[in-house]
């Protein structure tokens, strides 16, 4: 066999192109400090339940209803998803919040990516997000540029029927079921300030990372 040009991997976009179906993308933000193998498992649970043919992970600036709690460094929280997301090629990492100054809010940032895309797009958010979602910024807004994807363990009882304050139309929030996962990026900074095994709470490489810069061993522990 002779050898020949490597094979190109095919991605998200030539798929759907060669299934004549839109591209569904979905987005799921946070503070990411750090990112932990519960958010993994809910960005599998989407992709599968979605069909996802790319799910952005968009971690936070400063975020509205986060502004009492210092972040650790934004080039930190992007570079260890970078290392979480490595070998999954549905995962995107996009910076487009943490290199927006000032307070960041979720209408703009989908703006952005449905304007630069055209797509079926889906916004995840947990149960506690959907029912304080009538305080935020344009829900209404919101509701026009993505379907909200509800994601958690009582998302198959009734979670994405309990609508929020705003006008919804049929269709425009979806459960997605996951299993629980009793794991929280609150509770790992807590464990690495008092020295507590934080192993397999994070993705090795994200571990490693963590212990090489040093990051949470001297911070006031605070809620995500």
């Amino acid at each position: 066999m002779t050898p020949g040009r490597p094979r190109r991997t095919r991605g998200p976009r030539s798929a759907a192109r060669r299934t004549g179906r839109r591209l569904r993308i979905g987005v799921l933000g946070g503070s990411f400090d750090p990112v932990h193998v519960g958010h993994l498992i809910l960005a599998e649970s989407a992709i599968s339940h979605l069909k996802l043919d790319e799910l952005i992970l968009v971690p936070a600036g400063q975020p509205a209803h986060k502004r009492r709690r210092i972040l650790a460094a934004a080039d930190h929280r992007v570079a260890m998803l970078r290392l979480a997301a490595r070998g999954n090629r549905k995962l995107r990492v996009s910076r487009v919040e943490v290199d927006r100054p000032g307070v960041t809010f979720t209408v703009r940032t989908l703006e952005s990516f449905v304007r630069s895309r055209s797509a079926d797009w889906y916004f995840l958010m947990g149960e506690d997000s959907l029912r304080e979602f009538g305080t935020w910024r344009e829900p209404g807004r919101i509701l026009e540029l993505a379907r909200l994807a509800v994601v958690g363990r009582a998302a198959g009882h009734g979670a994405a029927r309990r609508a929020p304050p705003v006008r919804v139309r049929r269709g425009r929030i979806v459960k997605v079921p996951m299993p629980a996962v009793e794991i929280s990026s609150s509770e790992i900074r807590r464990r690495v300030r008092r020295g507590a095994a934080v192993r397999y709470w994070v993705p090795d490489a994200v571990l490693s990372y963590m212990e090489r810069h040093e990051l949470y061993r001297n911070r006031r522990p605070g809620r995500s």
